[in-house]
């Protein structure tokens, strides 16, 4: 029996007006994953249990097998174990977003936040904007005061690590969340210990805001790197082992750092591939290639996209529906297809992880809908992978379980 696990980050949505009235997933072509659908179960879970975070922090860490109210300690821990930083006893990790505050005559906590990525910045041009800031003397000597250090990424995915840290009491917002708001309000804050956070925050937009990295992204209709953001704050976080709990090994394949890190925390193995961003221009056929060899491999496989998610983070409805067209025609029809003409018995898990929502931009931390299929059965269940089915199935109301339920335990 192989065993594939399918999350479509952030797939899931309310009615959108512009699609009519529909979801993105009830506006989508997506006849494979329909076909499971019918023949299968479709139901909803809650992947990010209240008071955690409703994002993929909590909801993956769900979906894969650890109750996050157990085992969240924060998204840059996992993402830390992702990359191999090591975090010594006393040591706080953050992500560091790059980002793009808006361009305005005003002091920078009247400046909109325009976007959480700063365009999607990725490769040389992320490095350089990194790079200008640790060379900066000014920048230098803040981060040494503040005992932190800036792991520099080819993404606008940036970790930081700060030693002897204590940030108890400050409040940390995700910048996705709140896109198109004045970042002042948003800044950390809530305890004295903010203001280290809120200096480097300032410092940073100072010197990136006219340097030469950020005004060649706008000479070329971009959105420039101005800016960065420090969030999903955790200590180091210790994940059981995957073969242990379920009995079997397998493999993660995702472009994302988070999803690499709770791999690799769990005793899998973390798959990158090649030109797999995150985004909609994500190499498709790569995944899928690695997700099949990975299939021949183990017995599990976890195949994740990322681009519903971060299409919506940008405001960017048409490409949703694509990522999740896309999602169904060059990943889970194909992988399909070859498990059948191989003859392999198979059960898939597919859904979103959390919902995120076409009307702010940000996650929602709602039940998301679930199908589960295996293919020795035809359940009769006739109904789409949809928002409205999911609601009208079974309520699995932890998350945590749902491999218990792909794995018939």
């Amino acid at each position: 029996m192989k065993y594939l696990l399918v999350i479509g980050d952030g797939m899931a949505d309310a009615p959108v007006p512009r699609l009519g009235g529909l979801t993105p997933l009830e506006k989508s072509s997506i006849p494979a994953i329909d076909r499971l659908a019918r023949r299968g179960v479709v139901g909803s879970a809650v992947n990010c249990p209240p008071p955690l975070p409703a994002g993929s922090e909590t909801a993956i860490l769900s979906i894969m097998g650890c109750d996050p109210r157990r085992f969240f300690t924060g998204r840059a821990p996992l993402e830390c174990a992702a990359s191999g930083i090591p975090l010594a006893p006393g040591d706080g990790a953050f992500r560091c977003n790059l980002v793009t505050f808006e361009d305005a005559d005003a002091p920078l906590e009247r400046k909109r936040l325009l976007s959480h990525s700063a365009g999607s910045i990725g490769g040389e041009a992320a490095l350089e904007t990194v790079a200008a800031l640790l060379d900066n003397p000014r920048f230098a000597r803040a981060m040494a005061e503040a005992r932190m250090e800036l792991h520099p990424f080819p993404a606008f995915r940036q970790l930081a690590v700060q030693h002897e840290c204590d940030f108890s009491g400050v409040r940390f917002v995700p910048p996705h969340d709140h896109l198109g708001e004045p970042c002042g309000p948003l800044f950390p804050s809530g305890s004295p210990r903010a203001e280290p956070y809120r200096a480097l925050m300032a410092l940073a937009h100072e010197i990136l805001d006219r340097h030469p990295a950020a005004e060649k992204r706008r000479a070329a209709g971009k959105l420039p790197a101005n800016g960065i953001w420090f969030w999903a704050e955790g200590a180091a976080a210790a994940l059981p082992d995957f073969r242990g709990q379920y009995g079997l090994g397998g493999a993660v394949v995702s472009a994302v750092p988070l999803c690499h890190g709770i791999a690799a925390l769990r005793g899998l193995e973390p798959v990158e591939v090649e030109g797999a961003t995150g985004e909609l221009d994500t190499n498709f056929p790569g995944k899928l290639e690695a997700a099949w060899d990975k299939l021949r491999q183990y017995d599990f496989v976890c195949l994740h996209l990322e681009a519903p998610d971060e299409c919506t983070h940008n405001g960017d409805l048409a490409g949703k529906v694509q990522a999740i067209e896309w999602l169904d025609s060059k990943l889970v029809g194909p992988l399909i297809a070859r498990l059948e003409a191989a003859g392999l018995d198979h059960r898939v898990l597919l859904l979103s992880d959390h919902l995120t929502l076409t009307a702010t931009r940000g996650h929602d931390g709602g039940p998301a809908p679930f199908l589960l299929y295996d293919s020795r059965e035809d359940s009769g269940n006739g109904l789409p992978y949809t928002e409205a089915a999911g609601k009208a199935g079974p309520f699995v109301e932890n998350g945590s379980t749902l491999l218990d339920l792909l794995f018939q335990k």
